[in-house]
């Protein structure tokens, strides 16, 4: 529960600090009462609005600080958090509160998906001290696989230079300035918009949603047994498969466990997949062909 409290705790920070319009640290009891009811709902958690007028019925109607909303946010909120949310969706009702208030208004060379996925994985790789930030050592690390998935070569000597002129006082970068390096083409001259977002939507799935790989197989039908091609993602533990790529049907999931196996076309092939890994690796000898059978 640690592990995912704190990766919680991330972007309400970012939604609490949003709401703080005067930045004196502390936000009104009417904005967190509709904050909770907005995480219990995305959370999934009971909401309890008594218990809220209770933690701070010694406060009247005064403004609350970080420090005083945590204590009711890790009893009646955190601590309640089952993991059958919507990751997602929570992230999102977070973005829509801060991004307003903190996106850059220069023109960037990416979208405002594009931006919100970039700010996830900011929470996703920034220490565990606030403010947030994400350190040099992290920053090239993601524009690392960001040039890597859009098929590029990796300018070391581009980046000592950018660390060279790094503000001495700052160490690291805010999510809104991690979006803005990554959005002013900086560290992707000669790539157009759409390889750009095809790479930042690569690095989420692989750093945020767990996607190994992904892609069109064949699918054996359980009451019809004939077969259709199915859009397939897959994760550790689990094969999902959709009608097609864009991911708005889908058809159901497969287990990775003992009594899942492939056969591979043209050459009369079954093989037990008790994980994902040996799955990648059929893939990856030439097998684009697999057909599940589960």
């Amino acid at each position: 529960m640690g592990g995912l409290k704190d990766e919680l705790l991330k972007a309400i920070w970012h939604a609490f600090t949003a709401l703080d319009l005067d930045r004196s640290g502390k936000v009104s009891k009417s904005q967190l009462k509709v904050l909770s009811h907005n995480l219990c709902t995305v959370l999934k958690v009971p909401h309890d609005p008594v218990a809220l007028e209770e933690h701070f019925r010694d406060d009247d109607e005064g403004p609350v600080s970080n420090q005083g909303y945590m204590p009711y946010l890790n009893k009646f909120i955190l601590e309640k958090v089952q993991d059958n949310f919507d990751k997602i969706e929570f992230n999102r009702m977070c973005w829509t509160l801060c991004v307003k208030k903190n996106l850059t208004k220069s023109p960037l060379l990416i979208t405002e998906d594009d931006a919100f996925k970039v700010w996830v994985i900011f929470n996703f790789l920034s220490e565990d001290k606030y403010p947030l930030i994400i350190v040099p050592e992290e920053i090239e690390y993601l524009l690392k696989k960001l040039t890597e998935a859009m098929g590029g070569g990796w300018q070391q000597e581009q980046f000592e230079h950018y660390k060279i002129n790094f503000d001495d006082n700052k160490d690291g970068l805010s999510a809104w300035e991690l979006i803005e390096l990554i959005g002013n083409g900086q560290f992707s001259k000669g790539m157009d918009r759409q390889t750009v977002s095809m790479a930042i939507n690569e690095v989420f799935n692989e750093l945020i949603l767990d996607v190994l790989k992904q892609g069109y197989m064949m699918k054996k039908g359980h009451k019809r047994k004939n077969w259709t091609e199915r859009w397939f993602v897959l994760k550790p533990n689990i094969i999902s498969y959709y009608v097609s790529e864009d991911l708005k049907d889908k058809k159901g999931d497969i287990m990775l466990d003992e009594n899942c196996c492939v056969e591979v076309s043209g050459c009369g092939l079954s093989v037990c997949l008790p994980s994902a890994a040996l799955c990648c690796s059929l893939l990856s000898m030439g097998f684009p062909s697999l057909t599940l059978l589960d």
